[in-house]
């Protein structure tokens, strides 16, 4: 922690990367699986009557909850990190350490089934006092934290030097 940054600024700029991270994630994810939804679902629903009703607003967010919960707990058990985590330098791992295994990649990302359930997930991790700030409430459940393996947006060190010229 630099000099004049407090533990709760460095707390703050840690959740404003991970909702940064779930954004990435999210909004390409989401066009992929309306293509595929509207693809697949929407000529059927038109001849069952649904159209834009109550079919549509509930199974449109469960179906892509279904499928973002299946891809965060894929990509966090495989490599420990999402396309938008790695991109800002983030990584899921068990409290001690260890990589995160299949089931607690997935309670950690049941959540995410619906967007409102994400929502208290993170208001309850932020607002109660846990034992790791940097967990939300499934976190906790799991024994999983997000961590910080490098600075984000961080730019690449300096080119190596040129080899010497031959003698």
């Amino acid at each position: 922690m630099s000099a004049g940054q407090s533990s709760s600024q460095v707390d703050m700029n840690h959740w404003l990367l991970r909702l940064v991270a779930i954004i990435i994630d999210s909004i390409p994810f989401a066009i992929i699986v309306y293509i595929i939804f509207w693809a697949l679902v929407w000529s059927t629903w038109w001849s069952w009557g649904w159209g834009w009703g109550w079919g549509y607003w509930l199974l449109w967010p469960f179906a892509f909850g279904i499928l973002e919960v299946l891809y965060f707990t894929f990509m966090e058990m495989s490599s420990g990190a999402t396309i938008g985590k790695k991109l800002l330098g983030l990584q899921v791992q068990m409290l001690d350490g260890s990589k995160i295994t299949f089931d607690k990649a997935l309670i950690r990302n049941i959540s995410k089934i619906y967007g409102f359930f994400l929502l208290l997930d993170w208001l309850i991790g932020v607002a109660t006092p846990g034992p790791d700030p940097h967990q939300k409430y499934t976190d906790r459940i799991a024994g999983t934290t997000v961590i910080s393996v490098r600075q984000a947006f961080a730019a690449a060190g300096p080119p190596p030097p040129p080899p010497p010229p031959p003698p």
